[in-house]
């Protein structure tokens, strides 16, 4: 059987579900897999959705409520945790475990990462991703990507590895471009971030379907994320996060080390004017 972990109810809704479904499940004398069997799922999956690293589904819930008998609890919990977050559903239970993580690593072949991104460069790719939207709802994106980037002042380890071609976008303003490499070469100096660049002569590679990102949780628990055009999974398995390991440790090993990269971003700023 999993082992329960201690977990912080009042960190965010999600987490608040999770310690709810442990209080009730333990008044109710229930393992996780006696639960787990009366909601067709796994004991190891009820431990996740306890542990926050699971994000539950409606349906769920009102199987809940019906295997405890709480009279539509959960489902009221699900409701609060879905209209809690800032962030796009499929990437919230992302930003709320990411803010509690202890290290943070990352692979991006096509943008600068969000935690990474200038308020100049998010508004451009948030208006070209969401063209029909009104200025004042990409405002509000805007200012929600730029509020995550606040882990990088906490004792986060974070660590980068970014395509060549990100440095070189000419699909944007040259001045969000100038702006954008500034920061990047900052956080780099400041100590805040380590990134490295990924150069075109590595050729093909473990991760050219697409970005990547592994968040390590302060009980040590690894879990990845993958993302697509307006949608993402957050992959707990321990087969699936040790594949998405594999595959991120490759990529790194061939990329140009930190001083090398941090040169290469130097270069890549002279060219946009500085």
């Amino acid at each position: 059987m999993t082992q329960p972990k201690s977990l912080d109810g009042s960190a965010n809704p999600r987490a608040f579900f999770g310690s709810e479904l442990r209080r009730l499940r333990t008044a109710a004398e229930l393992t996780q897999e006696r639960l787990g069997s009366l909601v067709y799922l796994s004991g190891d999956t009820i431990a996740k959705v306890e542990k926050a690293v699971r994000a539950p589904t409606e349906e769920l819930a009102q199987r809940l409520d019906a295997a405890l008998g709480t009279d539509g609890h959960f489902q009221r919990l699900f409701e609060l945790a879905e209209k809690s977050s800032k962030h796009p559903q499929f990437f919230a239970l992302h930003a709320e475990l990411e803010r509690t993580a202890r290290r943070i690593e990352e692979f991006s072949p096509y943008l600068v990462p969000g935690l990474l991104q200038t308020e100049g460069y998010a508004r451009e790719i948030f208006r070209a991703f969401w063209p029909y939207l009104a200025d004042e709802q990409i405002g509000q994106k805007v200012k929600a990507r730029i509020g995550r980037a606040t882990l990088l002042d906490k004792d986060v380890e974070y660590w980068a590895v970014l395509d060549e071609t990100v440095l070189k976008e000419p699909g944007l303003p040259r001045g969000v471009m100038r702006e954008q490499l500034q920061h990047l070469v900052a956080l780099v100096r400041d100590h805040r971030a380590i990134v490295q660049v990924l150069p075109r002569s590595a050729g093909m590679h473990a991760l050219r379907s697409g970005p990547l990102t592994i968040l390590t949780l302060p009980d040590d628990t690894p879990v990845a994320y993958v993302e697509a055009p307006h949608t993402g999974q957050l992959l707990d398995s321990a087969e699936q996060v040790r594949a998405c390991r594999l595959s991120y440790d490759l990529v790194r090993a061939a990329a140009l080390p930190p001083q090398a990269s941090l040169e290469l971003i130097e270069s890549a700023l002279e060219e946009y004017g500085t």
